[in-house]
């Protein structure tokens, strides 16, 4: 074996020194969910800075010829549960809401002993700084800077989970300058206050403007107040309220309900002079909002806000059975990815073909969708990581175990799906819906070819309009991926009770239940199927605008059903709030009912016509009307309709102009789906795009360099190109560029948000359309969607616990094997009482027949 510092100096070229922007990746596998806490460690490349755990290191180096690798490892030091003797200080408790700094959570509150080593392949020659001190200066110094460089270097999930984040930053309220208070005469006392509705004696907050004393918001867990500080803000308007028990010398708690938010108020001695408080002899008496909240992190996950009516739940393992460690509000992305990685075509697409979607990813794996999805759905499903979490110790030392997990921590993943998102890249609470919508949107965007596991989700519905003055239909169809289902609060079957509760809450009775309102599923379906009537539809049939009714039904059903009830709602004074209702969701559905029966026999059609021209204020009636009027009438006379013309909703059709289509197209669109919305006028434009004749839509006259141009002349080669390396097909990349006036980046937004319709373009493997390789043959209409029977059978579903979608914390339960799992990120056990009639999201299977 040739000498180990031979062997350095052979690879000393390729081995570099981090630099300012480098991507280190010393916490996590690219390929796995290894750790340097791992058995074997991680090897991270001494010339990429990726990080491979030990049974892939030998495959990057097999593709790259890389060889020097950094082995990091990482032991638990053992504590004496007294700290005594040990020289370092007991564990603090957080004082502060941040991370990262003084007072704050400390990411790094585990104490490790850490081994760090050079490793040479193919022999695994392993070099430790001691070896380095005898080897050539030109060696020592180039590795040394090297693995120091590394291990000083922010890891790129260190930064991902933004480590030094301040939850206590508070701005100046707005209000705080120039607040309004009434000379009411009103007195506050040092002591003794109770909520003048309801005589609480906790929590509660003296508003600055007229001095009332009431109680906090009620918490999702059901602690803390019944909201009458907040619901005499909405009474009142007045903005901001103090947290009494909070005052002391230093300052105190200031919330505004007008600015949603914890505030600053520069003002506040002198607004609590008014009201007789001294702020120089007040003591703090409770716990501020901060230490509240600290409260809630260190306990987030516990059964105790989860727990199944008190039940003891026992922990799962195994494969199929693997928790998700919580990312920092990471709650509702856990629920998600759990209950689509039980779905068989997820399963399919990326876990049984993990071999070789490995053996294809790119140089730069943790940037591949295809790679970093197989890797989440292997480490859920093959058991490895679904082991029980070693006993971190416990300050009283009497702690038991909770059923935790060493569990998968998803970065690499949450941070490639949230890239360049507004939201889902930020550490904040989101929607589980919307974040099912969006990863839904991502495997489109990435199965240009080959499994789409998506289109198990997929469903046309079918839209029936009638106009109620000629009774002529309407028939439009549009793709989707879940069903919202309507919660009608006034089908409640315990009205009487509701209401009984509600004028005990209102006389202050602090002793009045929390009662749940009880609406019956059969209630919600009902109204998802009852006609909708339109107010203000322009009629084809009568050239005017009358009233119409519009159906809605299932045109296919999908493989698998997603439901969403939709709890989250506005009030009337347009606050966000979340309604709690109790559903009798079944286990079994059969909406066989539903169905399309598309026109009926001797339903009579509303004819498409074309539009007249659309009138604006601004535009000069004299010089339309031609031999069609006269000046001193200063009413439109079309030529083609004897009555006046249709008035086109101006924000739908700026709407589709933004997106790239001709101004005429766009008029027509909105016209000819009767001004019912920017998705039916999108779909009619799409479906109209290469029909023929004078009223073909001008898709590629903004592209059009002037007279004689063929419709590619005008087309950027450069742009052509970028858009078919994405996986498109030269005929859909022209399509967008013709669409889009040529615009590169409007393209590709284009292009995305049309992917059932170029979809029907049939993509093959080798990025050319079917249209191209068999002589323009028309593409099949429509995307592509499963039907079959419209039973199904209750597989999952995700519950939100908390006044709102941007808060609180999701769980999900799932069954497998007939029993019901619940997952709470790295908490899996099985559940004893599943409560399925408390859910947000809910997950059906068809049932073979």
């Amino acid at each position: 074996m040739a000498d180990v510092g031979e062997v350095l100096m052979s690879v000393l070229s390729t081995i570099r020194v981090p630099k300012p922007g480098d991507r280190v990746h010393k916490d996590e596998c690219a390929l796995s969910f290894s750790t340097p806490e791992s058995e074997g460690g991680l090897y991270v490349c001494m010339n990429s800075f990726l990080g491979f755990g030990s049974q892939y290191v030998d495959r990057h180096h097999a593709r790259s010829g890389q060889r020097a690798y950094l082995h990091i490892t990482r032991t638990r030091k053992k504590e004496d549960d007294s700290n005594s003797g040990s020289g370092h200080p007991p564990k603090k408790k957080p004082t502060r809401l941040a991370i990262g700094i003084e007072g704050g959570f400390d990411v790094e509150q585990d104490q490790y002993e850490e081994d760090v080593k050079v490793v040479i392949w193919p022999d695994r020659q392993e070099v430790t700084s001691e070896d380095l001190a005898t080897m050539p200066d030109v060696v020592r110094e180039r590795v040394s800077l090297s693995m120091a460089g590394i291990m000083a270097a922010d890891s790129v999930s260190h930064t991902l989970q933004v480590q030094q984040w301040d939850g206590e930053v508070r701005q100046e309220s707005r209000h705080a300058a120039d607040l309004k208070q009434l000379e009411n005469g009103i007195k506050i006392p040092p002591s003794g206050w109770r909520c003048e509705v309801c005589d609480l004696q906790e929590n509660l907050w003296m508003n600055l403007t007229d001095g009332k004393v009431l109680c906090g918001r009620r918490y999702f867990d059901g602690s803390g107040g019944n909201n009458h500080a907040l619901l005499h803000f909405q009474e009142t308007g007045y903005p901001l309220a103090v947290k009494l028990g909070t005052i002391t010398p230093d300052g105190a708690d200031v919330y505004s309900y007008d600015e949603d938010d914890m505030v600053l108020d520069s003002k506040l001695p002198e607004h609590l002079s008014h009201f007789g408080i001294d702020m120089m002899t007040m003591e703090k008496t409770e716990r501020t909002m901060t230490e509240l909240e600290i409260a809630v992190n260190q306990r987030v996950g516990e059964w105790e806000v989860i727990q199944e009516s008190g039940t003891t739940l026992r922990p799962l393992f195994g494969p199929g059975l693997t928790g998700m460690k919580n990312l920092g509000n990471s709650c509702y992305l856990n629920s998600v990815m759990q209950v689509l990685f039980t779905i068989p075509d997820f399963q399919n697409k990326y876990v049984s073909n993990i071999d070789k979607i490995i053996n294809e990813a790119p140089s730069d794996p943790t940037q591949d969708f295809k790679t970093q999805v197989a890797k989440l759905g292997y480490g859920l499903l093959s058991g490895e990581y679904s082991k029980p979490a070693p006993d971190p110790g416990d300050e009283n030392g009497a702690s038991e175990p909770r059923g935790d997990q060493i569990g998968i921590a998803p970065q690499m993943f949450k941070a490639l799906v949230g890239r360049g998102h507004p939201e889902f890249s930020t550490n904040r609470q989101q929607d589980a819906q919307e974040f099912l919508l969006h990863f839904i949107n991502m495997v489109e965007r990435n199965c240009r070819s080959g499994p789409n596991p998506s289109e198990a989700f997929r469903f046309l519905v079918e839209e029936r309009i009638v106009c109620q003055q000629s009774q002529k239909a309407k028939y439009t169809q549009r793709v989707d991926y879940i069903v919202q289902l309507p919660v009608p609060m006034d089908q409640a079957t315990n009205t009487e009770e509701l209401q009984e509760a509600e004028r005990r809450h209102e006389e202050g009775d602090s002793s009045a239940p929390t009662v749940r309102a009880q609406i019956p599923f059969t209630a919600c379906m009902a109204a998802l199927s009852e006609p909708e009537t339109l107010t203000d539809f322009w009629s084809s049939a009568v050239q005017a605008k009358t009233t119409a009714t519009k159906t809605t039904r299932f045109a296919s059903f999908p493989d698998y059903l997603v439901i969403q009830i939709k709890k989250f709602t506005f009030g009337l004074d347009w606050v966000p709030k979340k309604l709690d209702v109790s559903i009798d969701v079944p286990d079994t559905l059969d909406l066989s009912a539903l169905l399309a029966t598309g026109q009926q026999p001797g339903e009579e059609l509303l004819p498409e016509v074309a539009p007249p021209p659309l009138m604006t204020p601004d535009v000069e009636v004299k010089g339309i009307l031609g031999s069609h009027g006269n000046e001193e009438d200063d009413s439109l006379y079309s030529p083609l309709f004897s009555h006046a013309a249709p008035v086109l909703d101006d924000s739908t059709v700026s709407q589709l102009c933004e997106m790239g289509f001709p101004l005429e197209a766009c008029r027509k669109a909105v016209y000819y789906t009767g001004n019912t919305g920017i998705d039916a006028a999108m779909n009619w434009i799409m479906s109209h795009m290469d029909d023929p004749g004078p009223d073909r839509l001008p898709q590629s006259s903004c592209c059009s360099s002037g007279p004689g141009t063929t419709p590619t002349e005008s087309l950027s080669e450069e742009h052509l190109a970028t858009i078919v390396s994405m996986g498109f097909s030269r005929d859909q990349a022209t399509k967008a560029l013709r669409a889009t006036s040529n615009i590169l980046d409007r393209a590709v937004d284009w292009i995305f948000s049309h992917l059932d319709d170029l979809e029907s373009m049939d993509v093959s493997e080798g990025g050319r359309s079917a249209a191209e390789s068999e002589g323009g043959r028309d593409p099949p209409p429509g995307p592509r969607v499963r039907d079959g029977p419209g039973k199904y059978e209750l597989f999952a579903f995700i519950s939100h616990m908390g006044t709102s979608t941007m808060c609180g914390h999701y769980v999900c339960h799932i069954k497998k094997d007939q029993q019901w799992v619940i997952f709470n990120d790295q908490k899996v056990c099985a559940s004893e009482k599943p409560p399925k009639d408390l859910g947000y999201l809910y997950f059906y299977r068809r049932v073979a027949e």
